[in-house]
């Protein structure tokens, strides 16, 4: 009898080779992915918001009043991080929004409070709390001071 020819050395598979560096790049992948969906849903929201019609009115009030810029000096910018809620349902809706403001000299925060019905918007307060300093309330193009009220 003969003796049967040796078997070829088997080589490990792919995988077995190259696991240690492919695990940790699935993994960078899947958390990429998955920073880049919650950063997609958080910019939807801030541009719903900076969109909306009660954001874009306070602001333009506020960057268009004269206390405000004294207060703040220009060019006054919003921020990036707005913060609040808004609902806007046919006719009807409200909107409490609170929008940070950076300007030369100082930094504020404008709040919005407005009512929606009929497809109109009123406006219950649209003031800017400048950052130690005055709490200036706008009414009708001007900026009053709160605390002579």
């Amino acid at each position: 009898m003969s003796t049967p020819p040796p078997l070829a050395p088997q080589h490990p598979s792919w995988w077995r080779r190259h696991w240690k560096w492919l695990v940790p790049l699935l993994a960078a992948l899947l958390l990429s992915l998955f920073a880049a969906f919650v950063f997609g849903i958080i910019s939807l929201v801030f541009g719903a918001l900076r969109s909306s019609e009660p954001y874009r009115h306070a602001l333009q009030r506020a960057q268009a009043d004269p206390a405000v810029i004294a207060a703040l000096g220009e060019p006054i910018r919003a921020g990036w991080f707005v913060q609040g809620s808004m609902s806007s349902t046919g006719g009807g809706g409200s909107a409490d929004l609170a929008i940070p403001l950076d300007g030369s000299k100082a930094d504020a925060t404008l709040y919005v409070t407005a009512k929606k019905s009929a497809g109109r918007w009123r406006y219950e307060v649209v003031a800017v709390n400048v950052e130690d300093g005055p709490r200036l309330l706008l009414e009708g193009g001007e900026a009053k001071d709160a605390n002579t009220w």
